[in-house]
């Protein structure tokens, strides 16, 4: 609870807030874990539609360039005329004139039951396939919500574990705080022994010269670095220019 230890701008962005419904720094980087999870999935699937249109396209121009057709036709006419009146000449045509033929023959052959038939995807197979794709994207960006609820569940079921959680987060942060006031003490005295730079002396000199400047030129905190506002307290020695906002103060 924020009455009990409040978090200092640096321990918050390592917390998520469940009633926040914004995605926080700890989640969104498990998010873009499981988002770089599907890439392989999306190369794979670009590799089989490419893949797919490539075979369609060779099919296509196979079918297109190599179609043959052949043209076969004959014609066959056979006539016996016998000439004269007598019964010989008679007995000829009834019999030789039964040989008289006559037909036309006409073929057409061709390969199109060899050469293939391919038949490409629509753009809704297309959409229909990478739908799922699609979807597993939502839902790693969608799952952060219900990963909130798993800390709710477990403090129902073990309200024990939980308080021993909550101990153990606070003593856990008492521990970070004082380390990190003490690394920060360090550092700001190492930054004190420093010569100012031509950059901050100018910068003072216009705030003394020019005191309506100071909502133009406003300060940072020493330690975390945000604006100048009128919580700000100043370092209580005379020659010390540091500023620190309430929290860190």
């Amino acid at each position: 609870k924020q009455t009990l230890l409040p978090l200092l701008r640096e321990e918050t962005s390592s917390f998520i807030f469940p009633c926040n419904p914004a995605v926080q720094r700890p989640e969104l980087q498990h998010m873009v874990l499981e988002l770089l999870r599907c890439i392989p999935l999306l190369l794979f699937l670009l590799f089989v539609c490419g893949l797919d249109h490539f075979i369609f396209s060779v099919l296509s121009i196979i079918q297109h360039h190599s179609f043959i057709e052949y043209s076969y036709q004959t014609s066959h006419h056979l006539s016996v005329n016998v000439m004269g009146t007598s019964l010989m000449a008679q007995l000829l045509r009834g019999t030789i004139g039964a040989l008289n033929t006559s037909f036309d023959t006409e073929l057409e052959i061709s390969n199109l039951a060899c050469l293939p038939q391919p038949t490409g995807m629509t753009r809704q197979q297309y959409l229909h396939t990478c739908l799922p794709l699609g979807a597993l994207a939502l839902l790693c960006l969608a799952q952060v919500y219900p990963f909130r609820l798993r800390r709710v569940i477990a403090a129902f079921y073990f309200p024990k574990r939980e308080k021993t959680r909550v101990l153990f987060l606070y003593n856990k942060l008492l521990r970070q705080r004082k380390h990190f006031l003490h690394l920060q003490r360090g550092r700001v005295a190492r930054q004190a022994r420093q010569p100012p730079g031509v950059g901050t002396l100018l910068l003072q000199w216009c705030r003394r010269r020019w005191p309506w400047l100071r909502r133009c030129l406003r300060r940072r905190c020493t330690l975390c670095g945000t604006p100048e506002t009128p919580q700000h307290r100043p370092c209580p020695s005379p020659d010390c220019v540091a500023s620190y906002c309430e929290s860190c103060w």
